[in-house]
C-alpha cells in the first residue's frame, strides 16, 4: 500500500513536466508556410493557384501576386494545383529549425493537346449566301421575352392554368365589394351599354367563345 501512494505521489509529481514536454514538441511541429507561386520560364506571379495540405480538408488559394499563407505541421505534404500548369507536391522538413518558413514554388506548364481542327472556306459564293441566308439564328432574350408575353399566348394560358392564391383572393374580394356595393337594389344591366357590346364583339371576333379541345394546348386528358 506504501509503494502504491509512493507511486501515485512520484507520478503526480512528475505530470506537469511531462504535459509541458508534449506541450513544446506540439508547439515545435506547427509551421507556418508563406510564400510566393511563380512561373518556372518567365518568374511570374500565378494566381488563384490551390494549395491543400494532402489527407486533409484544409488548404487556401494564392492571392493575385501569387502570395499564399497556411499553418501545417512539419512533415506534412502540400499540394498545388493550377488550370494550366502541372500539380506539384512539397513535403514540409520535419527538421525545420523554428515554426515559420518561406517557400518559393515555382509551377510548370502543363501542355494541353487539343484535337485537330480544319477549317475550310465555301467551294463559291453562292453556297456561302445560301447557308447565311438559311442559318438558324436563335432567339435573343428580347425575343424570347416578346414571345412569352404575347396576348393570344397568354390568354390561352389562363384559360386552362387556375389562378394562384393572391389573384383568387383579389377575386373573391372584389365580388365581395361588388355586391355590397349593390346591396338592396337591382345591378346595373350591360345589356345597353356600348362599352359591354364593343367588349363583345372584339371577343367574338377574337373567337373566345369557340370550343377548342384541351388538347390543343397541350393540356389533354
Amino acid at each position: 500500500m506504501h509503494k502504491k501512494i509512493s507511486y501515485i505521489l512520484f507520478s503526480l509529481l512528475f505530470l506537469p513536466f511531462l504535459l509541458k514536454a508534449q506541450l513544446t514538441q506540439f508547439k515545435d511541429s506547427i509551421i507556418q508556410i508563406s510564400g510566393i507561386t511563380m512561373t518556372a520560364d518567365s518568374l511570374r506571379a500565378v494566381p488563384a493557384v490551390s494549395i491543400l495540405i494532402k489527407g486533409q480538408n484544409r488548404g487556401t488559394i494564392s492571392n493575385q501576386q501569387g502570395v499564399f499563407s497556411i499553418v501545417a505541421f512539419k512533415g506534412d505534404t502540400l499540394t498545388f494545383t493550377a488550370i494550366g500548369y502541372k500539380k506539384k507536391d512539397f513535403r514540409i522538413p520535419v527538421t525545420l529549425p523554428g515554426n515559420a518558413y518561406s517557400l518559393l514554388q515555382l509551377m510548370v506548364d502543363d501542355t494541353t493537346y487539343l484535337p485537330v481542327t480544319i477549317i475550310k472556306p465555301y467551294p463559291s459564293r453562292e453556297e456561302f449566301e445560301k447557308a447565311f441566308v438559311s442559318a438558324d439564328i436563335p432567339d435573343d432574350q428580347y425575343e424570347l421575352a416578346r414571345k412569352n408575353t404575347e396576348e393570344a399566348k397568354m390568354r390561352a394560358i389562363s384559360r386552362y392554368v387556375p389562378p394562384d392564391a393572391a389573384e383568387a383572393t383579389n377575386m373573391y374580394f372584389n365580388r365581395q365589394a361588388q355586391n355590397l356595393y349593390y346591396a338592396g337594389q337591382l345591378p346595373p344591366q350591360n345589356i345597353m351599354n356600348p362599352l359591354a357590346w364593343a367588349q363583345f364583339i372584339q371577343a367574338w371576333k377574337r373567337g373566345d367563345f369557340k370550343s377548342k379541345s384541351n388538347n390543343s394546348y397541350g393540356y389533354g386528358y
